[in-house]
């Protein structure tokens, strides 16, 4: 099932909760519909002063080789170090989260002009 609007919305009032701690977030979130919210939350946070970072897995948890465990752990390394903004953290890669797309064939996220 997708996220609706009303889904973006709880997720945009609990980290607007949370940006007073001043501490980066990291949000795990299914891979189809992530850049909607990443881009949602990034047009009702224009002035953000902390990383917020996106991941997932293209291969869930409980599957053989999911890719889950490692980009949680990479992400919350990207935490630390990235600047502040609304990332999408997957696959050892940092992606702008305006120019890229979910490529089902590859199980990857790439360049929106396919490289």
């Amino acid at each position: 099932m997708d996220l609706c609007i009303e889904d973006r919305q709880l997720i945009l009032t609990v980290v607007r909760q949370r940006l007073p701690l001043g501490c980066p977030i990291v949000i795990t979130h299914g891979t189809d519909t992530v850049l909607q919210t990443a881009q949602e939350l990034e047009r009702n946070l224009p002035e953000l002063d902390l990383p917020i970072i996106f991941t997932g897995a293209m291969t869930p948890l409980g599957f053989d080789c999911s890719d889950g465990i490692q980009n949680l752990t990479e992400s919350l390394l990207a935490a630390k170090l990235l600047p502040p903004g609304v990332h999408l953290v997957m696959h050892s890669t940092v992606f702008n989260i305006h120019e890229i797309r979910k490529d089902y064939d590859r199980a990857t996220f790439v360049h929106a002009d396919g490289f």
